[in-house]
């Protein structure tokens, strides 16, 4: 009976030591990762040779890209090279060594999510990297009551998670910046 009561309390310690966290707490990864394609960019498809298949085409609020031969195909979340494979892979059967080609012709799809004490809260577009700290800027800089310190990075990549950041860590000199992804939404209390 001991040896019960002892496992029970072994258990009920870790379940308490092991807190309710409902989101994982990321590791910051600022390391450059390939361009995804995402809704409503606009893309040039090429397949060398057949001018017929070769187009211009927006990549609609599903996720997906209408294409000749091919029909629909997932777009959203891949990389342009990617795509030129599943594009061959669905030419195949139509054309002789099909040659594709994915240029992404416009970014429309980038954007971070800016909310909570900050003076225009809202969604801005990503132009190369841009860090936590000119996101902060580009929204206008904190209200007379943000909490500063308590900055929230959630990021939906995939493996969901947040990302806390005190606003003292991100100027001091021996501070990391954290570089904003598509999707992040940054939320200063």
């Amino acid at each position: 009976m001991g040896m019960r009561r002892t496992g029970f309390w072994t258990v009920m310690g870790m379940l308490l030591l092991s807190g309710c966290a409902h989101q994982q707490t990321l590791k910051v990864d600022n390391a450059d990762q390939p361009y995804r394609i995402g809704r409503e960019d606009v893309l040039d498809v090429s397949v060398w040779r057949d001018a017929e298949l070769s187009r211009t085409v927006p990549v609609r609020p599903d996720g997906f890209i209408s294409v000749p031969m091919v029909g629909e195909i997932q777009a959203a979340g891949k990389t342009p090279t990617e795509l030129a494979e599943a594009l061959k892979t669905g030419l195949q059967p139509y054309v002789q060594e099909p040659r594709v080609t994915v240029i992404v012709r416009e970014v429309n799809s980038t954007r971070v999510f800016v909310t909570g004490e900050v003076a225009h809260p809202g969604a801005y577009p990503l132009r190369g990297r841009v860090s936590l700290l000119q996101a902060i800027a580009l929204a206008g800089g904190f209200t007379d009551f943000a909490n500063s310190d308590g900055i929230v990075v959630i990021r939906t990549d995939g493996k969901g998670g947040q990302i806390p950041v005190r606003y003292s860590d991100l100027v001091s000199p021996e501070g990391e910046n954290v570089i904003l992804r598509p999707g992040d939404t940054v939320v200063v209390p």
